[in-house]
């Protein structure tokens, strides 16, 4: 799996936790919890509470900061289910490593930061909760509906319990 993690130019990286090793442990997590069946890229941004509502803005049309923003790259029929058809394949997997794209996350710092600090836990915790998010809804789930947002909430607690990253 390739897991790129870059930091915006006004975000100082000062977590207290390698940030690209922990995305790269949830990601690759969720995606085993999924049986994805082949190798996948993602990219993550960490910005701060103003580039992400900028973000928020332009692409969701929604003037305000959130916490994370998921770019799926692929259509799913059924969440979870990486059925991917003959013709998408080139839509789908980078041609030079073979790669399925699966899409970007945006993260807000300050949201980690903050929520973490509201729910009490670590920022390292709010990190890997906000990526499993976010890659769940990578691999095409969502959670508009409140059946659809349960499910999502108990795969992001059972992932994360079996890497041990508890609300410590």
């Amino acid at each position: 799996m390739t897991f790129y993690v870059e930091f915006d130019d006004d975000v100082t990286n000062d977590f207290p936790f390698d940030a690209e090793s922990l995305a790269a442990q949830v990601a690759e997590a969720v995606l085993r919890s999924q049986g994805c069946p082949c190798e996948a890229c993602v990219n993550v941004l960490v910005t701060d509470n103003s580039g992400i509502r900028e973000f928020n803005r332009q692409y969701r049309d929604i003037d305000r900061e959130t916490d994370v923003l998921s770019f799926p790259n692929l259509d799913f029929q059924q969440a979870g289910v990486f059925d991917i058809p003959k013709e998408r394949r080139a839509d789908y997997f980078d041609p030079d490593s073979g790669e399925l794209i699966l899409g970007d996350i945006i993260l807000s710092a300050d949201k980690v930061k903050e929520q973490a600090k509201l729910y009490g836990h670590s920022t390292r915790r709010e990190f890997a909760f906000l990526v499993a998010h976010s890659m769940l809804h990578l691999c095409g789930f969502d959670h508009m509906e409140a059946q659809e947002a349960a499910l999502m909430e108990k795969r992001q607690e059972t992932i994360l319990s079996e890497l041990g990253i508890t609300r410590d």
